[in-house]
């Protein structure tokens, strides 16, 4: 059993909001439910959802990300 690239996404979202939160990653992996997709690999139905409120962006450059403390 593999997982799936939206799996793949979901732990990567995962790993981004524990990140920019500056949190633990363990609570919002083990939170995550798996299920089996048509294809035998495996999905996440309650992937983590990243917030940006808080980051504006200056200027024209969408590379130049600034967060408001």
């Amino acid at each position: 059993m593999k997982l799936s690239n939206q799996a793949v996404g979901a732990l990567m979202m995962a790993l981004q909001k524990s990140l920019m939160e500056q949190s633990d990653i363990v609570p919002v992996l083990t939170g995550m439910d798996f299920v089996s997709d048509t294809e035998g690999d495996l999905s996440v139905t309650n992937p983590p959802v990243v917030s940006l409120d808080g980051v504006e962006v200056l200027g024209d450059d969408p590379d130049n990300l600034s967060t408001e403390e």
